[in-house]
């Protein structure tokens, strides 16, 4: 497959994870400051919305594999695009019942069109080795994105909670443009015809895979590790460090480096095999963050350095083990099945993440803004990641053998 065509397919995945950011990182802090949202109850809503929004993606992993993967991507963006420029604008009523109903709208839109976008690149990768370039060109890509989400609202306006109102309208012109040139450069590929059987015999037959099944446990635990930071990114700048202005510039960094490092990763997965490249990329996260929970105020330059080293970790966790699912998923004919589960996994880190440590944290006397329960925050944000990254670790060298074949 030529060059050209691997980042026509990936520059599709710069406009999702451009939204993705402000959704998952964002948000939170977002709704607490702007719609004055009690913790306890903004926990209570993003677990609810995210569960709702990881139950139907087996569903849509069952569908994916049953309609043309880019057409199911092209109706799927409309909802999305809507839904996340009605997500950033809260009415001053019912801002509770207006982040439930545009969380929803946001979720399925993206939801439909990444486990098509994720299945149809499994269909146009010929091997193993085009379908590594094609999820490092989409996470390459939505890295890209990512930077540009983080960046922005600092430039857009003086006040951070108006540079993420208006960061909403930068997505439909640029999803246009990426849907646009994806769209017209990538075939639809070979699909594989799923069987024609319900839905939970679809996902049986998904889960009847051992190595599916490893490589699944190495990302539940591998991806809660990343949730629990992803969620307190902000809390923690603001007020642990001491330095709110300066955390778009640090999501940038991070990012930034995951970016970069996507090359060095896949010619190490090609060299070594992609379980010990991702083994790789976990004992430099850990080593990365052991030190974030001895930082304090004003202690910006040594969380950038931590922030540059974990994300020079990120590029493998995003082009690594979705390669590993892609194959897995291409050699039961049911790639669409196995995005679905892979997709419902992820967003349960997120929701649990969210849903469980927002309110524990409000239980444990954090408040934003306060000087109260930061040994709590910090606890959450440095060290409990760490816990389920080395389980991660443990599990991946186990079966490293067992999900390269």
């Amino acid at each position: 497959m030529t060059t050209g065509r691997v980042l026509a397919y990936g520059l599709l995945g710069l406009p999702l994870a451009f939204a993705a950011l402000p959704v998952y990182v964002h948000v939170p802090r977002f709704y607490a400051e702007v719609a004055g949202m009690e913790l306890a109850l903004l926990g209570a809503i993003l677990l609810g919305a995210r569960l709702l929004d990881a139950g139907i993606d087996p569903w849509l992993g069952w569908l994916a594999d049953r309609v043309p993967r880019p057409a199911m991507v092209a109706v799927a963006l409309v909802p999305f695009a809507a839904g996340f420029v009605a997500l950033l604008h809260p009415p001053a009523d019912y801002a509770a019942a207006w982040l439930l109903g545009s969380l929803a709208l946001t979720y399925l839109g993206f939801s439909a069109a990444s486990i098509a976008y994720q299945a149809w690149g499994a269909d146009v990768g010929s091997d193993s080795g085009v379908r590594t370039r094609l999820t490092a060109a989409r996470e390459g890509f939505g890295l890209v994105g990512v930077v540009l989400a983080a960046a922005l609202p600092g430039l857009l306006a003086s006040d951070l909670s108006d540079g993420i109102a208006r960061l909403s309208w930068v997505l439909p012109p640029l999803l246009l443009v990426a849907a646009l040139t994806t769209f017209s450069r990538v075939g639809a590929g070979q699909p594989v015809l799923a069987p024609t059987q319900p839905l939970l015999p679809s996902l049986r037959r998904v889960m009847a895979l051992p190595a599916f099944r490893r490589l699944l446990a190495v990302f539940v635990a591998n991806g809660i590790a990343a949730a629990l930071p992803a969620t307190l990114f902000l809390f923690f700048v603001a007020d642990v460090l001491r330095a709110e202005r300066t955390g778009g510039g640090l999501l940038a960094l991070y990012f930034v480096a995951g970016a970069a490092s996507l090359p060095l990763w896949v010619r190490l997965a090609a060299r070594f095999g992609r379980p010990l490249a991702w083994l790789a990329a976990m004992l430099l996260s850990i080593v990365a963050f052991a030190g974030a929970s001895l930082l304090g105020p004003g202690d910006v330059a040594a969380f950038a350095v931590i922030c540059f080293a974990s994300g020079l970790a990120l590029g493998a966790d995003l082009a690594l083990p979705a390669a590993i699912a892609a194959d897995l998923g291409e050699r039961q004919g049911q790639a669409g099945a196995c995005f679905g589960v892979w997709n419902f996994v992820a967003k349960l880190n997120l929701a649990l993440a969210a849903g469980l440590a927002l309110p524990l944290l409000g239980l444990l006397g954090y408040v934003p803004g306060g000087e109260t329960g930061l040994p709590a925050l910090t606890f959450a944000y440095a060290l409990l990641p760490l816990a389920f990254k080395a389980i991660a670790a443990i599990f991946l060298w186990r079966w490293r053998h067992d999900l390269e074949q």
